[in-house]
């Protein structure tokens, strides 16, 4: 019997592939290399993840099936071989309120079933602890030594804070959101006919302020002037109803009405309530203050479940503990247990152990099992992800792992290649796509997509071992690999005038486990901050400098833990991160970008246009006359086929152009051109390159376009939906409107833009940064990526370790200042 080795792919076109074939090692490590946009996605997801799990998915039954979300179908000829596929993506969803790192690790539920059966639990009639005991585990009342009741154990669910152990007050969120009475009155020089209310204005009818004159307070006066009496009404007053007239605002009509007095906290109250969405939450956040529930210390669980004890700390107290310190911990409980009770602990212990080995190997010892995921950074979740995926110990799965580098020190990526192994060891097969040379050196396997980004790629550019690619000419990624070329981009500015254009200088009492710090950060150079996962980057950059700056340039109060600012001049602090831009098909690179509205402006002057009558907004597909009917401007309709997945296709009538047929019919004719030109379905369809010669008499627009270029993004088709761009494209999109313009006081803030980005295409983007710094912009960047740190001016190292072993500045300078320094880990691996 002939043994199968390898997946066999033929004739792949998901997105930007060129007809691909080509055959993919099982049981390996095979990398999938290739510049930004080159279809390494496109592959791995696209196509082998796509197939792995639809296949799977088609054995169970159709009312399973009804039941789970599935991929559709690939684009492709054939694919042959696939094993049952996992992905672990990119950007794993962001958790709920309710997720933390314990509940996502599922740490937490060994170690709820721990301290349900073998604690010392609290007697409910008399509050005594009643010795460790057998009975719980096997269903038998307890009996209390002291009032000599009896009672039963809670179980696992019972210490749940999603359960039956949530505080009552919170509903085991931990938190509770208060109005914020000063955010309700802004500006006390203004009168509440003046909208000194401002919720009244936002969240409110308007009409409230006659109301409000109604329950006996001036509105004609400047609200710091009202008497305690009035200012309670304002807040305070009570719900009742009020006889006004009414003048309606656009005509000099008059209505009476009886209407029901709303207070200022009551209006924002009743807004939280009837909030459904993201988008309705965000009107009324601005106006409250959320704080530690005082019932459970924001510890999300009730009374009861805080009751039980082991080794002397409760539940609560287990969950604040890092997860380093928490496995040392849960490593001695046997021991203080009676002998009866050992063995069933130690089976409880072992299995928190092992999900917990996988965890500190990834690097993630610094979290506390009560971190809320939310706050997990997308490196952290995916490194939960992976763990959870390894303990399964499954056998014939394809692993697909879309950038498992991101978030990851150098000194962590040890354990992140330990824990592939294991999967291959275990008889899985695992597919990567990365850019960090570190890990795909130690690939088996590895596929080049290119050579270009997307018209230019979709192609195997070169297959085979490291050495093999790394001897190909037609390689991109060769040269890197095999160590002889290096990113370089940019001159770097000495250390003995590295503080010559000024400093920012920042000071702080310490926040979570960053402990009190002074730094000087350079005024207009490129400057990296570094540290391994939890050394305290996040904190020192994104909650502390940029909060301190933007209040500083409002004029505000400094948030608490800054103790001292000095950034005279700097009137804009702007983080540009890797969020999705836009929710949905609708945003497109066109639309954000503002070159539509440019585009729209054009065609409405041609004279095709004039004669039907057509303005700018007519040439909007979301809006105007002109969109395609069928789709209502969205270049796509979704068809429900009941227990098969949801297929979104391209509209039949205007094939994904999104308009309709009268917009192919007004065509521009460009100056200096033949012929009668393109119309904008057609224009959109072209990638910003191939777009740049067809506006070159469009002024804005060409800018514009010229800027996505230089950005990198040439290869973005213009009527492209931007949910769908991959962080670090959506952080040079978010940049292009700053570039072309001085920018002496502005700080600039990235966390970790070589997401997603080849080395060339790093080297693109130290391009432009260095035409940011040019114009006289600070560029502050969160950053691993050692070729990236090598070409900053200025490092602000982190550490040395992560949590509480972190948390400190170990090291400052010039990258070969901090190379040069034995405390820093970072510089450790800038040495070599």
């Amino acid at each position: 019997m002939t043994q199968i080795d390898h997946i066999e792919v033929r004739g792949a076109r998901v997105h930007n592939l060129k007809n691909v074939d080509v055959d993919i090692p099982l049981g390996e490590l095979v990398g999938i290399a290739g510049v930004s946009g080159s279809g390494k996605s496109s592959l791995a997801l696209g196509v082998l993840y796509a197939e792995g799990s639809r296949r799977y998915l088609e054995a169970l039954s159709t009312y399973t099936r009804r039941r789970i979300s599935q991929a559709g179908k690939a684009s492709v000829d054939d694919v042959r071989y696939v094993p049952a596929a996992l992905a672990l993506h990119q950007r794993p969803a962001v958790p709920g309120v309710r997720s933390t790192f314990g509940t996502s690790s599922e740490l937490l539920n060994s170690l709820r079933l721990l301290f349900s059966r073998v604690g010392s639990h609290a007697c409910p009639h008399c509050g005594a602890h009643v010795p460790p005991s057998l009975n719980v585990a096997a269903e038998l009342p307890l009996v209390c030594p002291e009032c000599g009741e009896s009672f039963f154990g809670p179980g696992a669910e019972d210490l749940a804070f999603n359960s039956g152990g949530a505080c009552p007050a919170c509903s085991g969120t931990g938190i509770v959101r208060t109005v914020n009475r000063a955010a309700l009155v802004p500006d006390e020089s203004k009168t509440i006919d003046e909208g000194a209310v401002v919720v009244w204005g936002s969240l409110m009818w308007d009409l409230m302020k006659q109301v409000c004159g109604a329950m006996g307070v001036r509105t004609d006066v400047p609200f710091c002037e009202l008497t305690p009496a009035e200012r309670e009404m304002v807040f305070d007053g009570p719900a009742e109803k009020r006889h006004i007239l009414y003048k309606s605002k656009k005509t000099d009509d008059f209505a009476e009405l009886d209407f029901t007095y709303y207070n200022a906290v009551r209006t924002v109250e009743n807004s939280l309530a009837k909030a459904k969405d993201e988008k309705g939450l965000k009107r009324v956040e601005k106006y409250l203050v959320e704080a530690p529930c005082p019932e459970c210390g924001g510890t999300r669980l009730s009374a009861a479940a805080r009751g039980p004890l082991v080794r002397g700390i409760n539940l609560a107290e287990a969950t604040r503990m890092t997860l380093a310190e928490l496995d040392e911990w849960v490593a001695g409980v046997p021991e203080s247990l009676p002998a009866e009770m050992r063995p069933m602990a130690a089976s409880i212990c072992d299995s928190f152990k092992s999900t917990a080995r996988r965890l500190l190997e990834l690097g993630l010892g610094y979290l506390s099992l009560d971190r809320a995921g939310s706050t997990l950074s997308t490196g952290e979740r995916q490194r939960v992800q992976l763990a959870r995926s390894v303990r399964n110990r499954t056998t014939g799965v394809l692993y697909v792992m879309d950038e498992p580098s991101i978030g990851l020190h150098p000194a962590n990526v040890d354990g992140l290649l330990g824990v592939m192994r294991d999967l291959i060891a275990d008889g899985n097969s695992v597919v990567m796509v990365d850019h960090d040379t570190r890990i795909l050196a130690v690939a088996d396997h590895i596929i080049e997509m290119g050579p270009e980004a997307g018209a230019g790629g979709g192609r195997v550019v070169a297959q085979g071992s490291v050495a093999e690619v790394a001897r190909d000419p037609k390689s991109l990624i060769g040269p890197y690999l095999a160590g002889g070329k290096r990113v370089s981009a940019r001159e770097q500015a000495s250390a003995d005038t590295m503080f010559n254009l000024g400093r920012i200088h920042l000071e702080s009492s310490g926040l979570h486990t960053v402990k009190p710090f002074s730094v000087d950060v350079p005024r207009g150079r490129l400057v990296a901050v570094t540290g391994v996962s939890g050394s305290g980057k996040t904190t020192l950059v994104l909650e502390t400098l940029i909060p301190a700056l933007v209040a500083a340039a409002a004029g505000e109060a400094l948030p608490t833990h800054v103790t001292a600012l000095d950034a005279e001049g700097i009137r804009r602090a702007n983080l540009i991160d890797a969020t999705p831009i836009g929710v949905n098909v609708r945003s497109t690179v066109a639309t954000y970008s503002g070159v539509l509205d440019d585009l729209r402006r054009a065609y409405a002057r041609t004279d095709a246009a004039r004669e039907l009558g057509l303005k700018a907004g007519d040439f909007s597909y979301n809006t105007g006359s002109l969109r395609c009917p069928t789709c209502d401007g969205t270049g796509q309709i979704s068809l429900d086929v009941q227990f098969l997945p949801d297929v979104d296709i391209a509209c039949p009538d205007c094939r994904g152009r999104r308009y309709g047929d009268r917009a192919a019919g007004i065509r521009r004719a460009e100056k200096g051109a033949v012929g009668a030109g393109l119309s904008l379905p057609e224009l959109l369809a072209l990638s910003v390159d191939e777009a740049l010669p067809h506006v070159a008499d469009i002024k804005r627009a060409h800018e514009k376009l010229q800027t996505l270029h230089d950005l990198g993004l040439g290869y973005l088709t213009l009527g492209e939906a931007t949910p769908a761009l991959s962080g670090g494209e959506a952080q040079r999109l978010k940049l292009a409107s700053e570039m072309g313009r001085g920018q002496e006081d502005a700080v600039f803030v990235f966390d970790e833009p070589t997401i997603g980005l080849h080395p060339c295409d790093v080297e693109v983007l130290l391009g432009v940064f260095q035409r940011l710094v040019e114009q006289g912009a600070t560029v502050v960047v969160i950053e691993h990526d050692l070729d990236f740190i090598a070409n900053a001016d200025y490092v602000i190292d982190m550490g040395p370790g992560g949590g509480e072993q972190g948390g400190r500045i170990v090291a400052c300078g010039t990258p070969g200042e901090v190379a040069a320094n034995p405390v820093s880990v970072t510089g450790r691996y800038l040495r070599a």
